[in-house]
């Protein structure tokens, strides 16, 4: 009997090379990895675990902000609160708390405690004049008459003398105070601390 002489039908050869490409197809998936699902669950839960990481730092991010913005509502609160007169002879000690955060959020770079110079009008040069006459704080310059100003400019000689300090004890007053906003807007509409 020829082996061509078996009559098979023509549409089962392609059924029959579609399972045999099927089988193999799998086998080879298999042999190189492909389809490999416990390398996808891996992935799978090593990002689930970055996840929940980030989840918890943010919930941790977000206590930390509570507690930042309570901090600083009862720390303004107890700076607008009323300060009792102390009853010592410490004149140069400041009664009223500097706060350099709110000072350096306002104008925008660091400011140092009774630094004159904040003053509009006020340089090193005449900051200078005023500590060797002892106006050495924003409390003291804002107790200070503009006579008193005034004469301490003249005590520098004449290149002082030009300087006008009619605002001067008022500005320096806002910044012991910590008026910050309203010592800004001012200093915005002077020229020259005029």
């Amino acid at each position: 009997m020829n082996f061509l002489a078996i009559h098979i039908p023509c549409w089962l050869i392609p059924i029959l090379v579609g399972i045999i490409s099927a089988i193999l197809g799998y086998l080879l998936g298999k042999l190189t990895g492909g389809g490999n699902h416990d390398d996808c669950e891996d992935r799978l839960s090593k990002l689930q675990a970055e996840l929940d990481a980030c989840r918890n730092k943010s919930r941790s991010l977000e206590g930390d902000l509570k507690s930042t913005k309570a901090s600083l509502a009862s720390s303004l609160t107890a700076a607008a609160a009323p300060v009792a007169p102390v009853a010592s002879a410490t004149t140069s000690s400041n009664l009223i708390p500097f706060d350099a955060a709110a000072a350096k959020a306002i104008f925008g770079k660091k400011i140092k405690e009774d630094d004159l110079t904040v003053v509009e009008g006020i340089g090193p040069k005449i900051q200078e004049l005023f500590h060797n006459n002892g106006v050495k704080t924003w409390k003291a310059l804002s107790e200070c008459s503009i006579d008193k100003c005034q004469s301490v400019l003249t005590s520098g000689g004449d290149r002082f003398k030009m300087h006008k300090p009619g605002t001067w004890p008022k500005q320096a007053k806002l910044a012991y105070e910590g008026k910050w906003d309203a010592l800004l807007k001012w200093q915005d509409e002077l020229d020259g601390g005029k």
